[in-house]
């Protein structure tokens, strides 16, 4: 399974990229307008880091717009996939793009049948919101079992990018489910480095090979 860094702070993709774990980047307006920059500054530097898909999301009401945005934005660099929100004008848009050659990645998706529009729409990736799914009382994860299901029943191409993960064990379900792709904060891929039992281990070999004779 893949994993993207789900920000778009320069310092913390230049960080988590350098641990040797990160194949790409997913952005959206908060994350841009959180940094105070220019998108555009913030959306080449991140190219310019990151050797994998880069996640660039479009902002216009319209499928014509977003058409046009989103040619704008696979212009910046051959890595870059166009984020576009899961409506009616947003699969118009995908099914454009995707006639073009232009990678998407459809957002803001909550239920399979969505996914299976976006599929037939020829997009590249689909992204289920996991963890907002379950903060309003649905289980996240079944959306993307759903999906995947449906995917493999029809031979669909489209990844599966599992977003809005909110802690590591949404990474491991993920994971088993058959999630192509899983897109994450900082904080949780920390996270995924951390386990007691590991944290003890080292200790007791650390303190014990302090008594080994070293001469």
């Amino acid at each position: 399974m893949q994993l993207f860094i789900d920000s778009a702070d320069i310092d913390k993709i230049k960080e988590a990229y350098s641990w040797g774990i990160i194949d790409g980047v997913t952005t959206n307006p908060s994350h841009v307008a959180k940094t105070g920059r220019k998108h555009l500054e913030v959306y080449k530097e991140i190219c310019d880091i990151v050797d994998g898909p880069i996640s660039l999301e479009t902002v216009s009401p319209n499928a014509k717009e977003m058409i046009e945005e989103g040619r704008q934005l696979a212009k910046i660099h051959q890595n870059v996939v166009v984020k576009v929100v899961n409506t009616k004008e947003g699969l118009k848009a995908v099914k454009a793009l995707s006639e073009e050659g232009i990678r998407t990645n459809v957002t803001v998706t909550f239920s399979p049948l969505q996914a299976l529009l976006a599929a037939k729409c020829g997009a590249t990736y689909i992204s289920p919101f996991i963890g907002r799914l379950d903060a309003v009382g649905h289980i996240g994860m079944d959306c993307v079992r759903q999906i995947r299901e449906i995917y493999d029943n029809y031979g669909y191409e489209t990844q599966i990018l599992s977003a809005a993960v909110r802690h590591p064990l949404h990474v491991l379900e993920a994971a088993l489910a058959g999630s192509d792709c899983c897109t994450l904060g900082y904080d949780v891929l920390e996270q995924l480095y951390h386990h007691p039992l590991t944290d003890i281990a080292i200790d007791i070999f650390n303190k014990d090979w302090a008594k080994v004779p070293k001469a």
